[in-house]
């Protein structure tokens, strides 16, 4: 297997570096108040300023016209996912995170996790009538998506769900509580998943089906933003559906098994969150190795000394191991036939983990520097440490990993 970049993803990132000089460069001017401050970022109830959610539309609608948005996404729903498969887009999202660090306005060129959002591998399972109504104004970025999956008891055991749709005539009725769902403030349209064979359910044999609810601020809203680890607020909520009523043709997919589809999209989402990790390492590693350079103590650069000097070796040895997995990762599931589950879950666990370990000894390194908010280290250091509870918990993958070597999955 060959890692060198290929010439068409050199292109895309050359690209997307003149994208996010000519489309994101000005907003970020006129936005550098909000950006740098989280006191005008967000209003009181922790959503974003309207001035920045029109700021989001903007990039969103303009990375959709240059082909960005939906590049990742499959043919059948207009994407080029036939010619970027999972390594170009582990290297294309690590290219963007090692450069730009955590970026709100870079980051919002394409959909998160390219699940949550946009032409995400759920869709497939849309109805015509409702592809030809919805998807050219999701594939332009005018309406945004959220995946309603999560609840506040059911994370980790996705089957333990509450959310109830019950039949009555042509329409579902839909009642029940969402959590942690990311875009849930700011979306169109919510993917939401629901028990609509209780005794199925219960088996853990199906009986759960997606459906595709329009917000409406009546039966199906954002009743809160769920601000964390000391931000001021976010991009998460939780939805309340009370009696939203849904025609047939918004199932999503197939009565009764929704979890498949909803599960192949979270692979990918794996991936990318994956090689954000890998990026984010690099760009907290290059400024750890720029300081030690400039910093002076002890009559010379902080770099000369031993104790950063392992610092930094152990940071590359992270960075390295990590970023090879996670490509082998992509290779295998861009190659193979079968999912390559343990590796999938081996990736997850181990980039999320290694990017907490390399932002702390960077902000280390930097000294009391380092927990300023001036540099983006501490960001940097929160999201990572973020990223190890959704799209299953560090926990959750090292059960998968060790239940697929004892049913005899023991290649890697």
């Amino acid at each position: 297997m060959d890692f060198t970049v290929p010439e068409e993803v050199q292109e895309v990132m050359a690209s997307l570096e003149r994208f996010v000089e000519v489309e994101i460069e000005p907003l970020r001017k006129q936005h550098a108040k909000a950006l740098a401050n989280e006191r005008y970022l967000y209003d009181e109830t922790g959503a974003y300023v309207p001035e920045i959610q029109d700021a989001l539309r903007q990039i969103r609608m303009k990375s959709a016209e240059a082909g960005f948005y939906t590049m990742f996404g499959d043919p059948e729903l207009g994407g080029s996912g036939d010619v970027f498969g999972p390594v170009a887009v582990v290297l294309i999202h690590e290219m963007l995170m090692k450069k730009y660090g955590l970026d709100l306005f870079v980051q919002s060129i394409f959909p998160p996790g390219l699940f949550t959002g946009g032409l995400t591998p759920v869709l497939l399972g849309m109805k015509e009538e409702l592809r030809e109504q919805l998807l050219p104004r999701i594939a332009s970025g005018e309406a945004l998506l959220c995946f309603g999956l999560s609840e506040p008891d059911a994370g980790s055991d996705v089957w333990n769900i509450k959310t109830r749709a019950v039949k009555d005539g042509d329409h579902w009725v839909i009642n029940g509580t969402k959590q942690w769902i990311t875009n849930s403030p700011y979306a169109d349209y919510a993917l939401i998943f629901a028990v609509t064979n209780p005794e199925l359910a219960a088996q853990r044999r199906g009986g759960i089906t997606c459906f595709l609810v329009p917000f409406d601020g009546k039966t199906c809203q954002n009743t809160s933003v769920i601000p964390y680890l000391g931000s001021l607020g976010s991009r998460i909520g939780i939805i309340t559906l009370e009696n939203a009523r849904v025609p047939e043709s918004h199932i999503i997919g197939d009565l009764d098994d929704a979890f498949g589809k909803a599960l192949h999209g979270v692979d990918i989402g794996r991936l990318v969150m994956a090689a954000n990790c890998v990026g984010a390492a690099q760009w907290v590693l290059n400024k750890a190795i720029d300081y030690s350079l400039e910093r002076k103590a002890f009559g010379g650069p902080i770099a000369d000394q031993q104790a950063i000097q392992m610092m930094l070796a152990d940071c590359a040895m992270d960075i390295y191991a990590a970023r090879y997995m996670t490509l082998h990762c992509a290779w295998k599931l861009e190659t193979q036939k079968t999912l390559p589950i343990k590796e999938i879950s081996m990736v997850k666990a181990f980039t999320t983990e290694m990017a907490q370990r390399v932002a702390d000894r960077c902000m280390q390194i930097h000294g009391g520097m380092g927990l300023t908010n001036e540099l983006g280290l501490e960001a940097v250091w929160r999201w990572a440490r973020s990223m190890r509870i959704p799209d299953g918990t560090s926990e959750i993958q090292r059960r998968t990993v060790a239940r697929r070597l004892l049913k005899g999955d023991r290649n890697f």
